[in-house]
């Protein structure tokens, strides 16, 4: 068995295109990859995430036997660099519960496996067929990933357009919130004054600058804070 996992990894081409591998070859099972954990007579030192497999012998000191991260090599845990369950349970490559910011977040993971370790293969089941065909589940991966990544878009020109306030809260004394130029981390021309904002497609409310006054009156996503001058720079708001 041993000869026939080595000889599939010798089948692969591997092409280096910029700072990325790119993977022609075949494909792993599921117990080929867990015959190469880096224990004493395993084929090597193996990881998959989202159904890529990835050489980590050069990282021996935190993958290998006794290293921090070992319990991640000889399978596809790629639910656990998300949700840091290292449990039995949690090594998974379920990734069904992730949001679209989530899959974002583990796509960010597979980038840095591409960008630092050599690629060995595919890994057949979840995400990729016996021919190395993406699977319907990793299809939907990539439209979740798609969506976080519309979602971040939409959050930063939000945030470019409706820079967040300051803030200040005590448990005993009323909060503040307050704009500058550069409140929110987005310095600007403007100062802006404080408007409770509620975003579409969300439950929550957050303060932002506006740098037009009267937008509350036209936007029903803007609201202005009960007892404070529409044209103030700073409010007073209750904990």
């Amino acid at each position: 068995l041993f000869g026939f996992v080595t000889a599939q990894i010798m089948a692969f081409q591997v092409m280096r295109v910029g700072d990325y591998f790119v993977i022609q070859g075949l494909v792993l099972s599921s117990h080929e990859l867990s015959l190469c954990d880096g224990q004493k007579g395993s084929r090597g030192l193996y990881l998959a995430i989202l159904g890529q497999v990835f050489d980590v012998h050069k990282g021996y000191k935190h993958y290998g036997p006794g290293g921090p991260y070992h319990f991640m090599t000889g399978k596809d845990a790629s639910l656990a660099f998300i949700t840091g369950d290292f449990t039995e349970i949690g090594l998974t490559d379920d990734v069904s519960s992730l949001s679209p910011l989530q899959v974002m977040a583990l796509y960010d993971w597979l980038t840095f496996y591409q960008k630092h370790y050599q690629p060995v293969g595919l890994l057949t089941g979840r995400f990729y067929s016996k021919t190395g065909e993406p699977t319907d589940t990793l299809l939907q991966a990539e439209a979740s990933l798609a969506e976080g990544q519309r979602i971040k878009a939409q959050s930063e020109a939000e945030k470019l357009h409706f820079p967040p306030c300051n803030s200040q809260w005590s448990t005993a004394e009323r909060g503040r919130v307050w704009c500058t130029n550069k409140s929110g981390g987005v310095e600007r021309s403007w100062t802006g004054v404080p408007r409770k904002f509620y975003s579409p497609g969300s439950t929550g409310v957050r303060c932002v600058c506006v740098e037009d006054p009267s937008a509350a009156d036209e936007d029903p996503n803007l609201q202005k804070y009960d007892g404070c001058s529409p044209h103030a720079d700073s409010c007073l708001v209750e904990t």
